[in-house]
């Protein structure tokens, strides 16, 4: 009988009830939140059930499944082939930066560049929307963060979680979980944060102007497009290489005509598979102990300004640009400057048909949402430029 109680005893004393933090606790109540606006909510459901499984994987107590202590200045990488586990393996494909490159082949070969080519005075409103990177950058320069440390907060402005990533995994890995996170849910909510600005700054008449048919772009130009942006754009920033190379590969892939199986590999299969890997991964970087700080509060609060500020300046812009064209632009579509892609597009059109019903923005919006994601990617490589 003692055997059996010594035995029971035993079991009890190495389970993970015996060794279990607050810090893992209050994280795993935070995964579980998570997992419900994810699922029930539908909020960035490919990511956030990923990342909230993975934070929930690595603050369960005793697994050694994680060890972030591997991931300091001086990684090994043969120490964490060796004795890392599940998570440590799969981070290395974060730390590597081959994740968010390859998601970004994916979302390459998912995106029409036409409007943008169509439209070229795009680019200047996917420009002014990164207003929001600067802004948050100063501002966590304010609250006492490191150059590197800012540079990363301020890339959530962007709106692309990839290039949030691919930026943070460098400048401030230690920072990786609450931009990643907060990138995610704010690009989840941007139905929610963009309209009460676009309404703010925008009269009832600029919101109802009809703009004109865009041009049809040729196939040729599609073709061109991705090889001469990825030319001009990695000479000038050569560190920015691995993001935008992969877009516009991917973007070649889909406009070429002759690759149709890799095309729909990088849409389908090999997003679908990275996507999974990238989610879990980023989560598992949540530790209680890292995560539940002060810092995170001040991230999350920077972030939500960054989205504000990018969206308003998207729309000051396209004001601008409305007055100079006498009145032939919406400035809608400047809050569609975003990468946020399709997302910040469809609130441009939707808030477009409010004011006049028989109004459709959304090709417009295209354009500078997918100038947006090159704008993201540029301002990206800037920052790897000057800090990195």
């Amino acid at each position: 009988m003692n055997m059996i109680i010594d035995t029971f005893k035993g079991v009890w004393e190495s389970s993970g009830f015996m060794s279990c933090t607050w810090q893992q606790l209050v994280m795993i109540a935070v995964a579980c939140v998570l997992l419900y606006l994810g699922i029930v909510r539908k909020f960035e459901p490919l990511l956030l059930v990923g990342i909230a499984f993975g934070m929930l994987l690595t603050n369960l107590p005793i697994t050694g499944i994680y060890h972030p202590e591997f991931w300091g200045l001086e990684i090994s990488y043969s120490d964490v082939l060796h004795h890392g586990g599940f998570l440590d393996l799969l981070y290395i494909g974060v730390k590597t930066g081959i994740y968010p490159s390859l998601i970004f082949l994916g979302v390459g070969a998912m995106t029409d560049f036409g409007p943008m080519i169509a439209n070229p005075k795009s680019l200047l409103l996917g420009a002014a929307a990164q207003l929001g990177v600067y802004m948050a950058f100063m501002g966590a320069i304010l609250l006492g963060f490191t150059g590197p440390e800012a540079a990363s907060i301020g890339i959530i402005g962007g709106a692309d979680g990839p290039t949030a990533i691919f930026l943070t995994k460098t400048l401030a890995p230690h920072l990786l979980g609450a931009i990643a996170i907060a990138a995610y849910s704010y690009m989840a909510l941007i139905p929610l944060i963009q309209p009460p600005f676009m309404r703010l700054l925008t009269t009832k008449k600029e919101r109802e102007i009809k703009m004109d048919q865009l041009r049809v772009v040729t196939k040729t130009e599609k073709i061109i497009f991705p090889i001469v942006v990825t030319i001009v754009t990695v000479f000038i920033l050569p560190s920015v290489a691995p993001l935008l190379g992969c877009l516009m590969l991917g973007n070649l892939f889909r406009e070429c005509g002759v690759v149709d199986r890799l095309s729909d590999t990088a849409q389908n299969a090999l997003m679908n598979i990275v996507t999974i890997f990238l989610g879990i991964s980023v989560g598992a970087t949540t530790v209680g102990t890292n995560f539940l700080k002060p810092q995170t509060l001040f991230i999350v609060l920077l972030g939500l300004t960054a989205f504000c500020f990018s969206t308003c300046g998207g729309l000051l812009l396209g004001k601008l640009m409305c007055k100079l064209t006498g009145g032939k632009i919406n400035p809608l579509i400047g809050s569609a400057g975003v990468s946020a892609v399709p997302m910040a597009a469809r609130v441009s059109q939707v808030e477009g048909q409010k004011a006049n019903p028989s109004n459709f923005l959304l090709m417009h919006a295209m354009g500078p949402n997918v100038a947006g994601v090159i704008g993201s990617a540029v301002a990206a490589g800037f920052l790897l430029s000057v800090f990195g």
